[in-house]
């Protein structure tokens, strides 16, 4: 496995970051600088950060801007996926979904357990694809941010994780 990944070189992706909350702001949203700062350090590039209220349009609207937007290849949420009645942004995103990526929730879930044993079932973290973009939404707490990024998504976004990743799948996202 070394050889292979030694044989590619990292490319670089721009990356938005959305913050879902209604309390959280530049000051004070850890969880979304905690991704912005994890994303640099990958070697990729903050294409834009914000913050919106847990709002079905609001989150539709920024993701939808994005999702338009060539430059921007993937999104990245915190915020809104629990259970309350305020907790609506896989209500928001899945509708703007062309693919669920099924699995980046189950092996969140998997990995958090080992962190917050039967909470985690209180997540309903959720990926997938829209027009060509790679969709994360992920909790609000900066643990299951760091859990998310850092055991899932800086691996599937790293061109030289073998024996495949998102990557170098970016290229065939729009096939008809």
């Amino acid at each position: 496995m070394t050889e292979n990944r030694a044989a590619r070189e990292l490319i670089p992706v721009n990356i938005s970051v959305l913050t879902v909350s209604d309390s959280r702001t530049e000051e004070n949203d850890k969880s979304g600088k905690l991704l912005a700062t994890r994303l640099v350090e990958a070697g990729h590039n903050l294409a834009d950060k914000r913050i919106v209220k847990d709002d079905m349009y609001q989150i539709r609207a920024a993701m939808s801007d994005w999702i338009a937007n060539p430059d921007v290849q993937v999104i990245v949420s915190t915020g809104g996926t629990g259970v309350t009645g305020r907790d609506g942004t896989p209500e928001a995103v899945e509708p703007l979904l062309d693919k669920i990526i099924t699995g980046f929730g189950e092996m969140f879930r998997v990995l958090s357990y080992e962190e917050i044993k039967t909470s985690t079932l209180q997540s309903r973290a959720v990926a997938g694809v829209a027009n060509g973009t790679y969709v994360f939404c992920l909790p609000g707490s900066s643990g299951a941010c760091a859990t998310a990024w850092d055991r899932l998504i800086v691996h599937q976004l790293d061109y030289r994780t073998r024996p495949c990743n998102l990557v170098e799948l970016m290229p065939r996202l729009l096939e008809k």
